[in-house]
């Protein structure tokens, strides 16, 4: 059972069967025909040549099958990361050059050493700093550059440019230059793609084909794509009128080597890498969990570092680039009846007998198709209805968002989803350091307490009870002591304290110091301290100290006790109220 921990292969291989096995070659299958264009295309974004993207499908995948969790993710080149790793190579050197793709080499060894670590020593939860507005804000960023940065394919023209604005400048002065055929091969993909994903399946479906069969055969589009352009451009012979097609792949399969062991190109890409690791972590287990609870699995986000960990270190050690899951072929393996991991190792043998075999057969593939498909799959990551959204529910969130996108747009992915790492970091803590304190009261006729600004309650005269929500520590624990002392100050009739903290789930070092300075300051006032509803695990740390037996009020369990010992005219007055109204006790 331990050893299965680290290698779940251990686990399902015990109950594999031949129906299992049959299910999982046809979603191999499926998934290997979907693979091809989209390991092309993105090997292309990356500014890498084509057959690495290839290699990052064949072994990432085998080795996934062993450590991996779940029994649906396809792992692969995803089009966030291919940005990611074009940013960061492009740094080190030009793209297509040597050191380029060694500086690639580079990122997945360290994408995955870094995940193999993390996963080991079970830090997940340092994905948690990545927010779901910062990741989709990014998410939705990249999305955009990365469409805008595939257009000059569609066009038929040279563009460049590091960010949004200078892509969309660049794109604009090669207008004149556009490339009719090439324009009519792209748009036409663009076309079909985008229709064939929103319209295809419901057109199947009332032709009389079952959901499943029309789901797989809707997000199949871009094969179609792919087969209908390589036929338009072989008889028409477009290539030779300057629509530009892949050529010749190689059909080697990849071999096992290790990149530069320069330490100074390692040293500029680790910051890179980290961020490549964590997002791609992020978006992974985010697919994973999804596909798993439609079946009602479990995915262990720890064991999923290590296996996309090992997968990435398997790219980097072939000839591939970092990988991760990937969401349009995970989905396509979940539809086609997927069972277990095997599907994504029989999935890496069809690609690479692809390699050997069929490359040749898309020799005139164009460019521009691969952009198409490029561009249709990251449009439907962008969620502009998501800022409106956080918008409305969250300023703080949206000030994270927003900087995110912006800096993104403006100065690259790196900066971007750092800086919207760093800023919810900030908001977070500036939000915790001023919590949400409340004045509450009884309900009347109940036993339930409520914020005296929002209900209807009854008030006693001689107890002030203080609502903490929020855990206690050095970031808020003066704004506690402000707080209290406020509060005293305004009502010189109080002789009793009490702290309700049913949300408090820690009381750090400073929060204690703080929680002893008002003990004796009320004490020197003539008001007693008390607390109440504390949960267990915070009174198990107090007991531990001196607090408890210098504080000078009790511990109550439930606060309704507290109030009758404290004060009993102000229960009983509660306690026979009328239907619910305050009696003019509480005026």
């Amino acid at each position: 059972m331990k050893l299965s921990r680290y290698l779940p292969v251990l686990d399902w291989g015990r109950r594999y069967s031949r129906h299992t096995l049959v299910n999982d070659l046809v979603a191999a299958l499926i998934v290997t025909i979907m693979l091809i264009p989209q390991s092309l295309a993105y090997a292309m974004l990356a500014g890498l040549p084509l057959q690495v993207g290839l290699y990052a499908s064949i072994l990432p995948l085998i080795v996934y099958a062993v450590f991996g969790t779940s029994r649906t993710l396809a792992v692969g080149p995803v089009a966030i990361l291919s940005l990611m790793t074009a940013a960061a190579a492009g740094r080190i050197a030009e793209p297509g050059s040597a050191l380029y793709i060694e500086a690639a080499l580079i990122l997945a060894i360290l994408a995955g050493v870094i995940l193999l670590v993390m996963g080991v020593f079970r830090m997940g939860f340092l994905a948690n700093f990545l927010s779901h507005p910062v990741v989709s804000g990014f998410i939705t960023a990249s999305g955009l550059i990365i469409a805008a940065s595939q257009l000059k394919h569609i066009m038929g023209v040279d563009a460049s440019g590091h960010n949004l604005l200078e892509l969309l400048i660049s794109l604009g002065r090669q207008l004149p230059q556009i490339h009719v055929p090439t324009l009519a091969i792209g748009g036409s993909s663009l076309v079909f793609l985008f229709w064939a994903r929103s319209q295809l399946k419901p057109l199947l479906t009332r032709l009389g084909l079952n959901t499943r069969l029309a789901t797989i055969i809707a997000r199949a589009g871009p094969v179609f794509a792919v087969v209908a352009s390589i036929l338009a451009v072989a008889l028409l012979q477009l290539d030779e009128v300057g629509v530009r097609i892949l050529r010749e792949v190689p059909t080697d399969l990849p071999r096992l080597s290790v990149p530069s062991l320069d330490p100074a190109i390692w040293q500029q890409l680790i910051g890179s890498a980290a961020l490549i690791a964590l997002i791609g972590f992020v978006e992974s287990v985010s697919v994973a969990k999804t596909l798993a609870a439609k079946r009602r699995q479990s995915v262990d986000p720890d064991q999923e570092m290590i296996g996309l960990g090992m997968s990435s270190l398997a790219a980097g050690l072939s000839s591939g680039y970092p990988v991760t899951g990937g969401l349009a072929r995970s989905a396509v393996n979940f539809d086609a009846g997927a069972e277990t991991p095997a599907a994504g190792a029989f999935t890496a043998i069809g690609i690479a007998l692809a390699t050997l075999f069929l490359t040749p057969f898309l020799f005139f593939l164009p460019q521009a198709v691969l952009a198409a498909t490029i561009i249709v799959a990251v449009l439907s990551l962008v969620d502009l209805a998501a800022i409106r959204q956080v918008f409305v529910y969250s300023r703080t969130d949206f000030a994270a968002m927003v900087v995110t996108i912006g800096l993104t747009l403006a100065f690259g992915v790196e900066l971007g989803v750092s800086a919207g790492v760093v800023l919810s970091l900030v908001l977070h803590l500036y939000n915790t350091s001023r919590p949400h304190f409340a004045r509450v009261g009884i309900v009347p006729g109940t036993h339930h307490f409520r914020n005296e600004d929002r209900h209807d309650v009854i008030l006693s005269k001689s107890v002030l009870i203080l609502r903490v929500d929020e855990s206690l520590y050095f970031a808020n624990a003066r704004f506690l002591e402000d707080m209290v002392y406020q509060e005293i100050h305004d009502r010189p009739d109080i002789r009793h304290l009490v702290l309700m903290c049913p949300a408090v789930n820690a009381i750090d070092a400073s929060a204690l110091e703080s929680l002893e300075a008002i003990n004796l300051r009320l004490k020197e006032s003539g008001i007693a301290l008390h607390l109440s509803e504390v949960k267990g695990p915070v009174m198990d740390r107090l007991e531990r100290t001196h607090f408890l037996d210098e504080l000078t009020g009790r511990v109550f369990l439930h606060q309704y006790e507290a109030l009758e010992a404290l004060d009993p005219d102000c229960a009983f007055s509660a306690r026979h109220a009328p239907d619910g109204r305050a009696l003019d006790y509480h005026i």
